[in-house]
C-alpha cells in the first residue's frame, strides 16, 4: 500500500494541472547549507535595515572568522585577500633583516617592548619610481614589514634587466595583476586634452602641478628629488585641494585632517592605498603579537617605584599622581608641543592649517 501511495504522489506531482511543485514538497537545504558554519568563514550579511557603508569605511563582509576551536582562534578575524600571491618574494628585490631586540649600537634600550618574532626579509620598495614607460603589474604580494600590499611590475623594455627590469611598489586600492602602471615624474606628455587626462590613473606617478584639484593621491614627496615620505600605510589617502595661482605650492590635504603646502614640482601616486580593511583586523591572541616582534606591554603600576613613577606602593594604586609617562611627559591629552603655525617661529611653515584636535575634532571639523 506504501508503495502505492507513493507511485499516486509521484504521477500526481508530474500532472500538468497540479499546482503543487517539488520545491513545496521537498524543501531544499540551501538555506540550511548557506547558513552552516565551517572552520572558516565569510561574516554573515547584516538585515536590509542596516545603512550601507560608504568608500571610505571598512566593509565588514570582507573578513574572515574561524570556528572556535580554540580559545586563540575565536576572537580572530582577518581581511580576505584572495588575490594576494601565496609563493615567496623576488629574492633580488630583498634584503635581509637584523633583529637588534629595540637595542642601539651601545645595548640599551631604546625601543621597549620589542624583541623576537618571525625571521623577515626586507622587500625594497621604489620609492623614487624614475624610471618611464610603462611597467606590467604581474602579481600582487604581503609584505611583513608594513601595512599595505606592494605590487611587483615588470618593464616592457626589453633591453631592462636585473632592478631595471623587476620593482615592487606600494599597491593601490583595486590593483590587480595585468594592470598598467607609468611613472611620470621625470616629464609630462605634451599632448594635451583627453590623452593628457588618461595618465590620472591609479598607480601613475605624476607631479602636483599636473594632477587636478580633488584627487585622491598617495606616496607624497616632499622634495622634487626625494622620495615618497607621506601617505603609504593601509588605507590611507591624501586629497590636492587647491594650486597657488603663483605656480610654486599646492595645499594637500592629509588623512589626520592637516593641510600643508607642498611644491608642485614634488611627485605623488593616484589612487588610494591597498588593504583598507587592515585596521579592522583582529590579533585573536597574545602568542600571534610576539610572533609579530612584539614582546607584553608592562603596566607602570605593576612596577616599582624606581622603574616608573606609577610604580611602587601597597595595592593597585598609583597614589593620586597624575597619569605620565615613564619619562614623567602628561599624557591623557596635554599638549607637549606645539607644531604649525601656532608653535615656535620658522618650525613648520608649510602647514597651512593643523590637524582637528579636542572640541574641533570632536565636532567633526576637518
Amino acid at each position: 500500500m506504501l508503495c502505492v501511495r507513493a507511485l499516486r504522489a509521484f504521477s500526481s506531482l508530474g500532472a500538468p494541472s497540479s499546482s503543487r511543485s517539488l520545491t513545496h514538497v521537498f524543501p531544499t537545504t540551501t538555506a540550511t547549507n548557506s547558513i552552516a558554519r565551517t572552520y572558516a568563514t565569510h561574516f554573515t550579511r547584516g538585515s536590509k535595515d542596516e545603512p550601507k557603508a560608504t568608500s571610505l569605511d571598512v566593509d565588514t563582509n570582507v573578513f574572515k572568522t574561524y570556528k572556535p576551536v580554540s580559545p586563540g582562534i575565536r576572537h580572530l578575524r582577518r581581511p580576505i585577500n584572495d588575490h594576494i600571491y601565496q609563493g615567496r618574494p623576488v629574492r633580488l628585490l630583498t634584503a635581509c633583516l637584523r633583529k637588534h631586540g629595540g637595542r642601539n649600537s651601545h645595548g640599551r634600550i631604546t625601543v621597549r617592548f620589542r624583541g623576537g618574532g618571525h625571521k623577515r626579509r626586507v622587500r625594497l620598495i621604489d620609492f623614487l619610481r624614475t624610471e618611464p614607460g610603462e611597467y606590467d603589474v604581474i602579481r600582487i604580494e604581503y609584505d611583513p614589514g608594513r601595512s599595505a600590499h606592494i605590487a611587483l611590475i615588470k618593464a616592457r623594455d626589453a633591453n631592462a634587466e636585473g632592478k631595471a627590469k623587476w620593482k615592487y611598489i606600494l599597491a593601490t586600492e583595486g590593483m590587480r595583476p595585468g594592470d598598467v602602471v607609468q611613472s611620470y615624474r621625470m616629464g609630462m606628455p605634451e599632448t594635451t586634452g583627453i590623452l593628457r587626462t588618461r595618465t590620472v590613473r591609479p598607480g601613475n606617478v605624476l607631479p602636483i602641478r599636473s594632477i587636478p584639484t580633488g584627487t585622491v593621491v598617495h606616496c607624497v614627496a616632499l622634495s622634487p628629488t626625494g622620495k615618497a615620505l607621506l601617505v603609504r600605510s593601509a588605507g590611507s589617502f591624501a586629497q590636492v585641494v587647491h594650486h597657488d595661482e603663483s605656480g610654486r605650492y599646492s595645499h594637500v590635504r592629509l588623512q589626520s585632517g592637516e593641510i600643508r603646502q607642498v611644491l608642485q614640482d614634488c611627485c605623488a601616486t593616484i589612487g588610494r592605498v591597498s588593504n583598507l580593511n587592515w585596521k579592522g583586523r583582529k590579533i585573536g591572541k597574545a602568542g600571534r603579537n610576539r610572533w609579530l616582534g612584539w614582546r607584553p606591554r608592562v603596566r607602570g603600576v605593576a612596577m616599582n617605584a624606581k622603574d616608573h613613577p606609577h610604580g611602587g606602593g601597597r595595592g593597585k594604586s598609583k597614589s593620586n599622581k597624575h597619569p605620565v609617562s615613564v619619562w614623567g611627559w602628561a599624557t591623557k591629552g596635554k599638549r607637549t608641543r606645539k607644531p604649525g603655525p601656532k608653535g615656535p617661529k620658522n618650525s613648520n611653515k608649510m602647514v597651512i592649517r593643523e590637524r582637528p584636535r579636542g572640541k574641533e575634532k570632536r565636532s567633526g571639523g576637518s
